[in-house]
């Protein structure tokens, strides 16, 4: 991508993990740059790093080395409170678990990170029934997430991950528990939430379908970042 909007810069990216006394090379000296407002798409084996560098992404993981600037955040070197924040406000994180609150319903799942981030109860709430309606779950809000479907939930998730109108949206193989109906309709809703208010998106998938909406695409093999030209 050229362009100097970056909103991701990454120079040196090095990640490892040690068990039982040997050294796993997660991710080899990473570097690379995301557009402000692109779609970027990673695939790649299981175990290749894709969640790794998600996570590293995302302020969940650190590196072992390198430079992550996301957003203006110079997050590897954040100190742990500082990293909190910029979770919140920053990044809106989709997993391939839906992480809903069990005893919350669908519309205090989505308003509480906005609550916690300082906003109104009446303005979380009605910030949260805004996005409930933009993903076609208003009918469902007082539903618990035990009531409703897989897709239904993952679509309250994408809502969720909006509500605190962060720069970019992370997400973690997002449709990789549902089928085909609603991966389909989860994609769609991901990518045009992303188009609508003009959020970065990172998906990591293994689907090609999900993959193949990005405008770019990436490949993560043997610790190294490549460029999808397909």
């Amino acid at each position: 991508m050229e362009t100097e909007n970056m909103i991701v810069r990454v120079r040196g990216l090095v990640k490892d993990y040690r068990q039982a006394g040997e050294t796993l090379h997660i991710l080899r000296g990473l570097d690379f740059a995301i557009a402000e407002g692109s779609s970027v798409s990673i695939t790649g084996s299981s175990g290749s790093g894709k969640s790794t560098l998600l996570n590293i992404l995302g302020g969940l993981d650190r590196a072992d080395a390198g430079e992550v600037v996301v957003n203006c955040n110079r997050i590897d070197a954040l100190a742990e409170k500082h990293l909190s924040r910029y979770r919140r406000k920053s990044v809106g994180l989709v997993f391939q678990f839906h992480y809903l609150l069990n005893d919350f319903t669908a519309l205090e799942n989505v308003m509480l990170p906005a609550y916690i981030s300082g906003l109104s109860k009446k303005t979380a709430l009605d910030r949260a029934r805004a996005l409930l309606a933009d993903v076609n779950m208003e009918v469902r809000a007082k539903h618990l997430p035990q009531q409703l479907s897989g897709g239904e939930r993952q679509r309250v998730a994408v809502a969720r991950a909006i509500v605190n109108d962060p720069a970019v949206i992370l997400a973690d193989e997002p449709t990789g528990n549902l089928d085909r109906e609603n991966t389909a309709l989860v994609t769609g809703l991901l990518y045009g939430a992303a188009e609508k208010w003009g959020k970065t998106l990172v998906v990591v998938t293994h689907d090609e379908g999900v993959a193949s909406r990005a405008a770019f695409r990436y490949v993560l093999e043997d610790g190294v970042l490549s460029e999808n030209k397909n």
